[in-house]
């Protein structure tokens, strides 16, 4: 059973609804998560909402279904350390034609940001976020139980207690809502590599 009493907010959003393993977010316009890469400029005052752990293996899943209808909205799970460590997988609108799926890991104050092109039309999305000691693996889905790959990542600064949860945020003029169902935490099911051996 997924406690919310244990979520704390980072930043706080436009207005916010947490009961019955239900959380509904309204993003405020300007918000971002992002350091240095490309753009140059670092945003770091997105909402987040999160539980800390200091469990080694675990996985943790979440269901996002969303509005957005502005260029760079975003929402999706997030494991955020501080302003300059951090990573984030989420779907981010583009256009009326097609949007971002994709994730952001961020060490030592330079982000990176890898993508794939949806359609538009998806308003909903599964994540799964594991964690193997330092190394992470962001994973998502449509149906919640088909899970595909994204991302595998290595955090330097997550050595110890780290804290995970979810995001909203609107970089732009614009305000959305966005809604977390299904979360969970379980055992890690991003199983150990079973190919080469290590050095």
């Amino acid at each position: 059973m997924f406690d919310m009493t244990k979520l704390e907010w980072t930043r706080e959003p436009l207005s916010y609804t947490l009961a019955d393993g239900r959380i509904e977010i309204v993003t405020k316009p300007h918000t971002d998560l992002w350091q240095r890469t490309y753009y140059h400029f670092r945003n770091d005052n997105a909402p987040v909402l999160q539980m800390r752990t200091t469990e080694r293996f675990f996985s943790f899943v979440v269901r996002t279904e969303f509005d957005s209808k502005h260029r760079f909205d975003q929402c999706g799970v997030v494991l955020y350390l501080n302003s300059e460590n951090w990573l984030k997988g989420s779907i981010e609108y583009e256009n009326e034609t097609y949007q971002h799926l994709g994730s952001v890991v961020t060490n030592h104050g330079y982000s990176d940001w890898a993508t794939t092109v949806i359609p538009a039309s998806v308003k909903s999305m599964w994540y799964r976020l594991s964690r193997r000691e330092d190394d992470f693996c962001i994973e998502c889905s449509e149906d919640g139980v088909r899970f595909s790959q994204m991302r595998v990542c290595h955090l330097w600064e997550a050595t110890g207690e780290i804290a995970f949860g979810v995001y909203a945020c609107s970089p732009e003029d614009s305000s959305f809502k966005a809604v977390f169902t299904g979360m969970d935490v379980t055992e890690c099911k991003w199983l150990p590599h079973d190919g080469q051996q290590p050095d």
